[in-house]
Parts: structure tokens; C-alpha cells; sequence
């Protein structure tokens, strides 16, 4: 969990963050006292983006911090203050100059502010921010908290974190805020018609499920959030190589996202029904196993040959996408570390999205500016529906040639959703592979914080709200 970074008011002996750049780098050190000039001639100090420096007083303790920005008239990156939550020694610091997204900046810090410790100590930087004027520290503090669950989740390994266990945080996350929950496991999911969970999770130790929370008004819009919950992937028969098996803790990280935004939701209090689909299996390799050329029948009813045993998320999702659509949500939107074809399309900060909905493309991709969780929008292009044509049933579920695989991916999914107003589909990475700014490596619960951003303004909050633990 994220260090409680950001305070409400300036306590006594709070220290200035001068942010500079070559055109005011030199006012800003003649108003320093002449130790902190001198050590700033000997240092020889350049105001390049995130260069930090530590400027001494008359007793050699920090009297105040210069940090570098981009010259103005250059874009900037708002998350760029992360760098100053590690850089910073213990201490509280306020901005002696306003940020250009102060909301932003603040929340960069507290993101940064996080470490994983389960296993090995990672204690988190000590500094605190004082939240620059017009920004909520307490709801900065319950975003960063909800982004630090949802990559413990995904950074802890399967051997602790395996059906069970993931299907037990769901739980956990409904009870907490009042929510209904139900699981589905093992053969009652064939009883209870979901087939394809079962045939992917079947050949595992810990028996595949479904979860479905429910919380809300019934009276409101109904919204529907669908995560991917593999909890490994072997690929099953059709084998991953071993380097393509390394992260594959993280092939969770699409039901990771939608508890982030389930919980911020809840939280928050927003006016909508909200409804959580997670169906969650390991992808393993027994007697048991799907293989391919199989053909299994789909909840909706469609057939599907198995083409390939490694495209089984797809599987997965279409029969929780079948449930959601069946009572015909306002909005559907579903979070999958879907395809390594989005990533050698956009790379592992940018996620691809998916979507019919002009007018939705269009708060999606606001929002994922306005909260810098980027996403950009691909195409679901009718012409390549034929890539995934099958000659003995009605969809196959990897595409032909190797090419637009996160297209086709997409046009599978959205096969299995008719009657839902809107549906969007993200196919997120879910990890980040080095630290940059505000985004620790590791887990990335990619496309949550937009998504909370979107329903917020599109519904609007009760006006109680849950009092959060931060």
C-alpha cells in the first residue's frame, strides 16, 4: 500500500519545491541564501526534466529542493513529480510554484510512492507532499491506494495467488463495500452454462470460477465491468516458449483493473448498478486439458474451434460477456491482457481500445488524457472477420497469418455482445518493465483511473460517500 504522501495543510518547517528552467533558474537562486548559491555554482546544477537538487541552508539540512520542468511552450509530462517522491529525503515539501496539472502532479507523487513488499522489504519514501491548493489530498490518497491493491495483485505469484486466492480478494472487495457477490466453480459452471470457463480452467489443480458482484441502486444505469482473471498462462498444450511464461503472473491484470475501478466506483459512490464479472482459471497443461482442434460450445450458443490453445482469454471472457449482455447493461466494458500483437502495435504504455460507440470513443479517449492513463483507439475492422472463420463451427479463436491479432481479438469478443448499449474492449499490458515517473515496474492496472474518471462525470456521486482507508 501506498505511503499516506500528501497532506491537507503545511505543517511548520515545510520545505519549497522550486520548479525551474533555464529562463528562471537564475531568479529563482538569487532568492536563496548564500549557502544554497554557492552550492549551486559548485554543483554546477543544469535544470534538465526531473533533475533534482537538494539545496543546504546555514545548518546543512535541506532549506529547499529545485526540480527541472520543460522550458514553458514544451509539452510536459504530468506525471514527471513522481520522480520526487524517491529523490526527496523525509520531510514535507509544498510546491513554491503551482504545477501546470496540479491534480496530477500530486497524484504522480503519491503513485510513486509505492513498493511491493511481500517478499522482500521495499519501504516506501518517507517525504510528504503538502497537496497543492485546490487539490483533494484524501481523494488523491483513495485513487492511489485503490492503483497500489490492483498491482499487489498482479506483482504477487501464482503460487500465492491462484484461482482461489484472487477469487477470495474479489469476495473480500464485496463484502467490504456491501456489495452481492456469487461464485460459480468447477462443474457447477458447466450446470450453470458456462462452458468455456470451465474448458480452459479444468485442467488446473485449483478449479476455474466465475464471480459475479453486484452493487448499487437497481434504479441506476446499469454498468458492467468484465476482467480477465488468468491467473497463469502456460499457454496450454500449444506450449509458450519459457521467456513467454515469465510474466505470466500478470495475465490477471485485466481482472486487476476492473477491481481498481469497482473499487473506486463503490467508493466513490457513483450513481450507476454496478455489476463485476471476473471469470478466473489457470491455464494449465494435464490429462484434462483443452486441446486444439477442439470445438467447444460457447454460452451464447456459438461454436468454437480451438486453434489455438494459448488464445484461451478470449475463451474465457465471451462466455462472461455473454452473461453481462444478456440483461443489456447501458455500458459493457471489459480489461484483458488480451494479445502480444497490441504490443508490438503500441507498446506496453499505450493499450489499444475497441469500440462501436462513436460518442463513447470520444470520453474514453478524453479521459484517458485528462488522467493520464493513455489508451488509443484501433478499429474493429469487418474485413478481417474473415481471419477468424472456421469451417466446422461458427468462430474460430485464433486468427489466420499471424497478422492483426489484437483486431481480431476484438471482433472475437465483440461477436458475443449484441444487446448492451455500449461495450468497449481494452487490451492492456497490464506491467510496466522499468520505472518511469508516476508508474512503478511491475504491475500496471492499466485503463481503471479512466474509467472511474468517465463514469464519475457521466453518472455523477451520491452524496454520501464511503469513507475510504488510505
Amino acid at each position: 500500500m501506498p505511503h499516506p504522501s500528501l497532506l491537507s495543510a503545511r505543517p511548520a518547517g515545510c520545505r519549497p519545491i522550486h520548479l525551474v528552467e533555464p529562463a528562471t533558474l537564475d531568479g529563482v537562486i538569487a532568492g536563496l541564501d548564500p549557502v544554497g548559491r554557492a552550492y549551486l555554482a559548485a554543483t554546477g546544477y543544469a535544470p534538465s526534466p526531473g533533475a533534482v537538487a537538494l539545496v543546504p541552508g546555514a545548518d546543512g539540512a535541506v532549506a529547499a529542493v529545485l526540480f527541472g520542468v520543460e522550458p514553458a511552450g514544451r509539452p510536459r509530462d504530468p506525471f514527471l513529480y513522481g520522480r520526487l517522491a524517491a529523490a526527496l529525503p523525509e520531510g514535507a515539501y509544498a510546491f513554491a510554484e503551482a504545477p501546470e496539472n496540479p491534480r496530477l502532479a500530486a497524484l504522480a507523487f503519491a503513485l510513486a510512492g509505492y513498493r511491493f513488499g511481500r517478499y522482500k522489504k521495499a519501504a516506501p519514501p518517507k517525504a510528504q507532499l503538502v497537496a497543492p491548493k485546490g487539490v483533494d489530498a484524501a481523494r488523491t490518497l483513495r485513487i492511489a491506494a485503490a492503483i497500489a491493491m490492483g498491482r499487489d495483485l498482479i506483482n504477487t505469484p501464482t503460487n500465492d495467488l491462484g484461482p482461489d486466492a484472487l477469487a477470495a480478494a474479489a469476495l473480500a472487495l464485496a463484502a467490504e463495500y456491501g456489495a452481492e457477490a456469487r461464485e460459480t466453480a468447477g462443474r457447477k459452471l458447466l450446470k450453470k452454462n458456462f462452458p468455456m470457463i470451465h474448458a480452459v480452467g479444468r485442467a488446473a489443480d485449483q478449479e476455474p470460477r466465475l464471480i459475479d458482484i453486484t452493487w448499487g441502486d437497481p434504479a441506476h444505469p446499469k454498468v458492467t465491468l468484465v476482467g480477465k482473471g488468468v491467473c497463469f498462462d502456460t499457454g496450454g498444450l500449444d506450449i509458450k516458449p519459457s521467456p513467454a511464461m515469465l510474466l505470466m503472473k500478470k495475465d490477471m491484470g485485466g481482472a486487476a483493473a476492473a477491481l481498481v475501478a469497482a473499487r473506486l466506483i463503490m467508493e466513490a459512490g457513483l450513481k450507476v448498478r454496478l455489476r463485476l464479472l471476473l471469470p478466473i482459471v489457470e491455464n494449465a497443461i494435464s490429462a484434462s486439458a483443452f486441446r486444439p482442434g477442439d470445438v467447444l460450445t460457447s454460452r451464447k450458443g456459438l461454436t468454437v474451434e480451438i486453434g489455438n490453445t494459448d488464445a484461451e482469454g478470449r475463451l474465457v471472457l465471451a462466455d462472461a460477456l455473454a452473461l453481462a449482455d444478456e440483461e443489456a447493461p447501458e455500458l459493457l466494458i471489459d480489461y484483458a491482457t488480451l494479445t502480444g500483437a497490441a504490443r508490438v502495435a503500441l507498446g506496453q504504455e499505450l493499450p489499444p481500445f475497441y469500440t462501436d460507440d462513436e460518442a463513447l470513443a470520444a470520453e474514453i479517449e478524453a479521459a484517458g488524457r485528462d488522467e493520464n492513463d493513455p489508451v488509443w483507439r484501433l478499429p474493429l475492422w469487418r474485413a478481417y472477420e474473415s481471419l477468424i472463420d472456421s469451417k466446422i463451427a461458427d468462430v474460430n479463436n485464433a486468427g489466420q497469418g499471424g497478422m492483426a491479432g489484437s483486431i481480431t481479438a476484438a471482433l472475437f469478443l465483440r461477436r458475443f455482445v449484441e444487446q448492451a448499449r455500449s461495450y468497449a474492449h481494452f487490451d492492456i499490458y497490464g506491467w510496466a518493465t522499468a520505472a518511469k515517473n508516476g508508474v512503478p515496474e511491475g504491475g500496471n492496472p492499466q485503463a481503471a483511473r479512466l474509467t472511474f474518471a468517465l463514469l464519475e462525470k457521466r453518472y455523477g456521486a451520491a452524496k454520501k460517500r464511503r469513507a475510504a482507508k488510505v
